[in-house]
């Protein structure tokens, strides 16, 4: 757990009811086939999970758009919308253009109440109108300064299938339209991440093609009081959302937790994390391995496991090794305040994505999102064409809401079988793996030959067999999970556990199982209930006749 007092109001409000989400972004000559990546998970306490699709459209001039905040649903105000817009399966346009994002909040007083366009309308807003990342930094600067940013500061990720750019943004106060931005394009060979902290410090103002920057982002610093060097010192993190030690902890670390397993020399950024040391990590960093969707994938599952944060190590995790942590983040013991470990992996996810972006196949076919919904860790990553027509009922929005149970909803199906395995973590995640491993390397080989049948048919003809198939592998993986916390709910019952052989339950002639295993507890824990129950020791026949 963390020990710590420097932990700003503004942050723990943001960790508590808004989202808290981690973004991991790829240069296309980082992976291992030249995919530019990036990923997402969108964590909340409020967050249904689902696949948002927003299908191609026309319309006519002088057609309104309505603006409702996407954390809340608060009716913002209305837009001009554009004659054409493009087709938008989650996170990723029909032209392979992905965004993601992650709240840093930043300074308060630069919240615009009075702005139409939130950080989640203009990222489905800008899908909907943008075909490459470049294009999409325009459009998101453009919306904000004609109808303002309603949000507190926030970082994007913005990725085509040949570049992918980091921009951070932050509004210019109450009645103040527009935003202070910088967007700086990861060079091809590195990989980037942002979890709830402004990570842009310096940045060169004279190269148009790898870095572009509001005009004013350091004129308005200096005129706010924020910053008083020269413009070559100007850092946009430290300026507009200074670090404090629940930002090194709960949000760096995160970032750090990635950047660690591409390139082992960053461990010696754990003191800086740890708010022991000042040298920030890098921006952007070159990894010692190439990487490709399954590696991604596992990054998002990351619970620190490997360091001194694992989160299925210690009290708070025992009996059965659990990650999960009770909210509230923060509690007070004699009035000190402490908090506990942010795992890029975390129950309170809505939904989660690796988007992959392939540069030499058609749109329709290069473009993946690999969705999950609740618990990375204890989830699958299905493959959703950007091509599709439709999303799965399973993934549908409507089916079933945070409120209202559905029995078809992969996002209550997959919170079954995590909350479930909570209770018996290190034993149950063993079954979980097993399915989650088995069913995700089918998927990576009939994806191969699923762009190969694809590229062969005419392209109305190939997004209706490519709907075809993700959907398929959205119903089907979910209703193997299903059976899957069916299995689990047998197996565990009452806490004992049934034996098992050849993957069947072992049983007598009359069905009943001939023995069961009992899960017990570690020895730390038996000596701490002993050393707390003294009286609970067993008497021996000597003390029980001398007991008078």
């Amino acid at each position: 757990m963390i020990k710590r007092t420097l932990f700003t109001a503004a942050f723990l409000f943001l960790w508590t009811y808004s989202f808290s989400c981690t973004n991991f972004l790829v240069g296309k000559n980082a992976s291992t086939d030249g995919s530019t990546f990036i990923s997402y998970s969108a964590d909340s306490y409020f967050l249904f999970g689902a696949l948002y699709h927003y299908p191609a459209a026309t319309y006519p001039a002088g057609t309104l758009l309505d603006i409702y905040e996407w954390d809340t649903g608060k009716y913002l105000g209305k837009i001009k919308q554009v004659e054409k817009t493009y087709s938008v399966v989650g996170n990723m346009n029909e032209h392979q253009l992905s965004i993601g994002e992650t709240t840093y909040g930043g300074r308060e007083e630069l919240v615009d109440t009075t702005g139409i366009i939130d950080y989640g309308s203009l990222i489905y807003i800008t899908l909907q109108r943008a075909k490459t990342a470049r294009e999409a930094i325009k459009v998101m600067t453009d919306l904000v300064a004609e109808y303002g940013y309603y949000s507190s500061g926030e970082s994007f990720s913005i990725a085509d299938p040949n570049e992918v750019w980091i921009m951070e943004m932050i509004g210019k106060g109450p009645r103040k339209k527009g935003a202070v931005w910088v967007a700086q394009r990861i060079p091809d060979d590195c990989v980037s991440g942002h979890a709830n902290q402004a990570r842009i410090t310096t940045f060169p103002l004279n190269d148009k093609n790898n870095c572009i920057y509001a005009k004013d982002v350091i004129s308005f610093a200096k005129e706010k009081g924020y910053f008083k060097g020269e413009n070559s010192d100007f850092s946009f993190s430290d300026v507009y959302a200074p670090l404090d030690y629940g930002a090194l902890r709960a949000c760096e670390a995160r970032v750090w937790s990635f950047f660690r397993q591409v390139d082992p020399a960053m461990d010696k950024y754990i003191s800086y994390v740890k708010g022991e040391t000042v040298q920030r990590m890098p921006l952007w960093i070159k990894p010692t391995i190439k990487l490709d969707a399954q590696k991604m994938q596992e990054f998002m599952r990351n619970q620190y496991e490997g360091t001194e944060f694992d989160m299925t190590k210690g009290i708070c995790a025992q009996p059965f090794g659990s990650k999960l942590r009770h909210s509230p983040l923060s509690f007070k013991i004699d009035s000190v305040e402490y908090y506990h470990e942010r795992p890029v992996a975390t129950q309170q996810t809505g939904f989660v994505f690796v988007s992959q972006m392939r540069s030499w196949l058609p749109n329709y076919v290069g473009g993946i999102l690999w969705f999950g919904v609740d618990d990375a860790a204890s989830n699958i990553f299905v493959p959703m064409y950007c091509g599709i027509n439709g999303v799965p009922t399973c993934y549908d929005m409507h089916n079933g809401s945070l409120l209202e149970y559905s029995p078809t909803s992969a996002f209550w199906i997959y919170n079954q079988v995590a909350n479930f395995a909570y209770g018996k973590y290190s034993f149950m995640m063993k079954d979980i793996k097993t399915v989650q491993m088995l069913w995700e390397a089918d998927f990576r080989k009939f994806v191969p030959a699923v762009d190969k049948a694809a590229l062969n048919m005419a392209e109305a003809d190939a997004r209706n067999f490519l709907t075809s198939f993700s959907n398929t592998q959205a119903e089907n993986s979910t209703a193997a999970w299903k059976k899957l916390g069916e299995y689990l709910l047998v197996k565990y019952m009452d806490g004992n556990i049934k034996k098992e052989k050849d993957g069947k339950f072992l049983q007598n002639e009359f069905h009943i199982p001939p023995g069961i295993i009992r899960a017990g507890y570690s020895d730390e824990i038996l000596r701490r209930i002993a050393k707390e129950n003294p009286g609970q020791r067993s008497k021996s026949a000597e003390e029980l006749k001398n007991r008078n």
